[in-house]
């Protein structure tokens, strides 16, 4: 794939600095900017497909202005981007320019298409004479075309204040052709002035320009910003980027009473479009107010399949103890779930992975012959759980890779999780959070309950971090990196687990 050392990707995504007025002069003259310093939120790329990706910046000279705009004037500003197949653009392969326009906080989605099938690009963007810091992309290799090695992260969950993004410095060092984000990029409560961060804490999010802010200062994590200019992202929402818990048009307050479903489908609309605005996502993922089409399927050759799904937005509502076993509950809604069969039941290659948010697996957190169940993960929607479990048994070497839960975790799918003896038909890998619970541990007393009375589980280990994880023809190996701190910034990256699944055989063993 790429043979940027760790030294010069570090140069690249350091920015422009380095290319100096020779860089300028190659993109052609340029007037004086009319605002300085407006690329603060870095650069991404998003949603690869053979022939091209999805590039995005925003400009915001302020990022933390109060109203939302990013210190911007109400007015639409063209930005130039270019494509080129060298980091110092000698090579330029595609250019053109975007309106960054104030109803969308000025920022930018350019889908460049006419690119070379798994080929490596470098991207930047021009608004007057400022140049945005330098991104690193790939294109995916052409459905069916033999690929003989994939490589990719996931990664989930990163509550500002509750660390520092120390797995994102190590993260932006690997040589990936993605990144997945399963979710809760964004906290939306209360007190996020972070660990020594320099911020004030805000209030909860509930305007559009309460999210745009959040995403901003999130966004203007340096480490952050280096993981999206180093690769492009695949993302997905959870609850967070909303309201913890959410469920389809009922919200799910910790400290107050329901919201009217109204009221809270405005609010619904609000996190969406400013989500959006801040991720690599294409025209066909843009909000239509409170709606948004977020599942989708991304094909890496004949070798990989990605089904991107949403589990919140179309989900029925919580509930407790036996309701969960009611067979109309859905977790997917009917459209998703028709979608999702379909694409399991056609050609595919020959891995298909479930790319989602919320544990898969059964998970009893008790001792004995009493079981309880997470009111949140599939095991509140049991029969449409059980439903995708079994298409994925018929599916060429499914994987399920999850996030939310703050934890690592390995589990075998069974085809009947009462009984350990039955066919594993699939694999979930669940990857621990970037910074959100704080430092964490490598296991804790409940750890042991779950291990014992889930024989399904293989591994559970609560430190910080993300899951590498190299693909082949042969086999699936995951690499549980995790960091011992993030309390403060610097913590080493080190390998607590590796684990591999065999073509053709469903599973994971500890290798």
């Amino acid at each position: 794939m790429s043979d940027l050392s760790p030294t010069r990707r570090q140069v690249l995504i350091a920015g422009t600095a380095t290319l100096g007025l020779a860089a300028v002069s190659r993109w052609g003259t340029a007037s004086a900017s009319p605002i300085r310093d407006p690329f603060t939120l870095g650069v991404a790329s998003g949603d690869p497909l053979p022939d091209g990706v999805v590039l995005w910046t925003r400009l915001a000279p302020d990022p933390l202005a109060a109203d939302g705009l990013g210190g911007m004037p109400s007015t639409v500003m063209p930005v130039e981007w270019q494509v080129a197949t060298d980091e110092r653009f000698h090579q330029v392969v595609r250019a053109g320019a975007e309106p960054a326009r104030p109803e969308s906080a000025h920022t930018v989605h350019a889908e460049v298409s006419g690119l070379r099938p798994g080929a490596e690009y470098f991207y930047r963007f021009r608004v007057g004479n400022e140049i945005s810091p330098v991104g690193r992309t790939k294109t995916a290799p052409r459905p069916g075309a033999r690929l003989d090695k994939f490589s990719f992260a996931f990664a989930s969950c990163q509550n500002y204040p509750d660390g520092y993004y120390t797995a994102h410095a190590h993260l932006a060092q690997e040589d990936l052709d993605l990144v997945a984000f399963l979710g809760d990029y964004i906290y939306e409560g209360s007190g996020q002035g972070g660990i020594g961060r320099g911020h004030a804490p805000a209030a909860e999010t509930f305007t559009l320009a309460d999210y745009r802010v959040r995403l901003a200062q999130y966004k203007g994590d340096a480490d952050l910003r280096a993981a999206h200019a180093a690769f492009p992202w695949a993302v997905v929402f959870d609850d967070h980027e909303v309201e913890n818990n959410w469920a389809g048009d009922i919200s799910q307050p910790d400290t107050e009473p329901d919201q009217d479903p109204a009221v809270f489908r405005q609010r619904r609309a609000q996190a969406f479009q400013a989500y959006w605005e801040h991720m690599p996502l294409r025209r066909a993922q843009r909000p239509s107010g409170p709606d948004i089409r977020i599942f989708r399927r991304l094909t890496f050759g004949d070798l990989v399949d990605v089904h991107l799904l949403d589990t919140r937005q179309y989900r029925d509502d919580q509930v407790a103890g036996d309701a969960r076993l009611d067979p109309s509950r859905t977790i997917l809604g009917a459209p998703q779930r028709e979608w999702l069969l379909r694409n399991l039941s056609g050609p595919t290659a020959q891995w298909n992975v479930l790319a989602q948010q919320v544990f898969f697996s059964q998970r009893d957190f008790t001792s004995g012959a009493a079981d309880s169940f997470s009111d949140d993960a599939w095991d509140n929607y049991y029969a449409e759980r059980n439903l995708v479990r079994d298409r994925l048994a018929r599916a060429s070497n499914p994987v399920v890779i999850t996030g939310d839960v703050h934890a690592n975790y390995v589990a075998d799918v069974k085809a009947d999780f009462e009984d350990p003896a039955s066919a594993t038909v699939a694999t979930e890998l669940v990857g621990t959070s970037i910074s959100s619970g704080g430092d964490g541990t490598d296991q804790n007393p409940g750890d042991r309950v779950q291990l014992q009375e889930n024989p399904h589980i293989k591994f559970v280990n609560r430190k910080r971090g993300y899951v590498r994880n190299t693909i082949t023809r042969e086999a699936w190996t995951a690499d549980y990196r995790i960091v011992d701190y993030v309390s403060r910034p610097g913590a080493p990256i080190q390998d607590r687990a590796r684990f591999v699944i065999e073509s053709g055989r469903a599973g994971a063993r500890q290798a």
